[in-house]
């Protein structure tokens, strides 16, 4: 597994009013679609290329665009939809599908319970999107789920993450899939609800409000 913690003044100043709980839901929204352009402009780095032939203003040139097949992006709902918006900005090529888990509060189990995905993700290369890195098992069963369906170049984007979570992936995931994990800081650890330390709360919540 690689990991890349996002450092720049303007992750570190944005991820400084996300955490604030004093800050709205719609400032933080736009905070969330703010980090995760910043992070996918890291994230996409390893983006395959190929020639393009053009004809500028002044001259015929061969410049380069993204080869296919075309990128994938897969928020995991309901909390990876608030990363959506900034990762089409900065890859509006890119398709879209869905992956729809949750953690059972009580047992900790992750529950799957949507998908809008191809069947086959051979040869494509998929940005799993979700805020929180936490204990680690949603990221584990979504990366299996990918796999299953021949993904095996998956950049996982978070906003924050545990040490909890890192280590999980490193255990748990399959080594024939390569995959990276973009983050825009580290935090110290999980509390006994599972929550991240400092952490922000729950992603979902301050993004959509809660839901019974």
């Amino acid at each position: 597994m690689e990991l890349h913690v996002v450092s720049h003044p303007l992750v570190e100043h944005k991820l400084t009013v996300l955490r604030d709980k004093n800050t709205p839901s719609n400032t933080f929204r736009e905070l969330i679609s703010e980090i995760v352009m910043l992070e996918a402009y890291e994230a996409t780095r390893d983006l395959l290329l190929e020639d393009k032939p053009i004809e500028t203003p002044v001259a015929p040139m061969v410049g380069k665009q993204i080869a296919p097949p075309r990128p994938m992006i897969v928020p995991i709902l309901r909390a990876g939809l608030g990363m959506l918006d900034g990762m089409m900005k900065l890859l509006p090529t890119a398709e879209v599908g869905f992956l729809g888990m949750k953690r059972d509060e009580r047992t900790l189990d992750i529950i799957t319970y949507a998908n809008r995905l191809p069947d086959d993700l051979t040869g494509r290369h998929v940005f799993l999107v979700d805020p929180m890195l936490a204990t680690g098992g949603t990221l584990v069963a979504a990366i299996h789920y990918l796999a299953e369906r021949g993904a095996r170049e998956i950049t996982c984007i978070d906003v924050l993450a545990a040490p909890e979570g890192l280590k999980r992936l490193e255990q748990e995931v399959n080594p024939d899939v390569n995959f990276k994990v973009v983050v825009a800081a580290v935090d110290d650890h999980l509390n006994e609800q599972a929550y991240i330390v400092p952490g922000l709360g729950d992603a979902g919540d301050r993004l959509y409000g809660v839901v019974d």
